[in-house]
């Protein structure tokens, strides 16, 4: 197939999926969400959701959950800090070793560095893969990326009341290391003095999460399971929560704060 022929299939593709989801259904009244009186983005012509309403569609979206919020620092750094020092005590083991090594393959299997300015028109497993190389290029401690998932299920076992779905836990994991990614940050002097800055962070939203948490779900879960037995006791926790850091000052770990060049 041509290119010419390509681009033109990919253009009346959209056209068509953009007729449709501008053609209002009937037969999707309501929102999924309990006590959401919202109609379903299908049944107002913005959009081809048969499930959710604009806003929870992007809740869903952002946090993995319609309903459910994002951890915030104050819950899940607790649980971070002591799934770090537990990764830390036990670095040779093998199942720790294990998860740290797949970790580093993903940094090396993530092809070249690009730019955070860079990713428009990228498929969101690309922008995945870009996260990877950004995080290697930072060199961000592969302890932190483990971490996040075993302070995740950690703190999903802990509450009660927590979201248990397997997307959820994913996109909660993603979030923390795609802002571990964080951006990027240019500068240059104009006349006169003047310092130009330029700070761009990608969206943490969609289904980059998704491939982020799959790929971090596969790397830790032999670690996740040992971890579950051993160190998941409240006393870790509690000694761990009286510091606001996520990790210990000597772990390598990307600040989203622009150093000035």
């Amino acid at each position: 197939m041509t290119d010419i022929a390509r681009w033109k299939r990919r253009a009346a593709r959209k056209a068509e999926v953009k007729g449709r989801a501008q053609e209002p259904s009937h037969m999707f009244k309501m929102c999924r969400v309990v006590g959401c009186k919202n109609t379903a983005r299908a049944g107002t012509g913005d959009g081809l959701d048969t499930r959710f309403c604009r806003a929870h569609a992007d809740h869903y979206a952002r946090h993995g959950s319609p309903y459910r919020a994002s951890f915030k620092a104050s819950e899940i750094n607790p649980y971070r800090r002591a799934a770090v020092e537990w990764l830390v005590d036990n670095e040779g083991d093998r199942v720790v070793a294990n998860a740290l090594q797949r970790v580093r393959g993903l940094y090396d299997r993530a092809g070249p560095h690009i730019e955070a300015f860079r990713l428009r028109g990228m498929s969101p497993k690309e922008r995945a893969k870009a996260a990877w190389a950004r995080l290697r290029q930072h060199n961000v401690d592969p302890r932190m990326v483990v971490a996040a998932w075993l302070a995740v299920e950690a703190k999903t076992a802990a509450d009660p009341q927590s979201e248990t779905k397997s997307e959820f836990k994913r996109v909660q994991t993603a979030k923390l290391v795609h802002r571990l990614a964080s951006g990027s940050h240019k500068s240059w002097r104009q006349g006169g003095g003047k310092t130009t800055e330029l700070h761009i962070y990608p969206a943490s939203r969609g289904n980059v999460l998704r491939h982020l948490g799959e790929d971090i779900e596969r790397a830790a879960e032999l670690v996740a399971a040992q971890y579950a037995k051993r160190a998941t006791s409240s006393s870790a926790v509690v000694r761990s929560g009286a510091a606001p850091r996520a990790a210990p000052r000597n772990l390598k770990v990307r600040r989203r704060i622009a150093s000035r060049q």
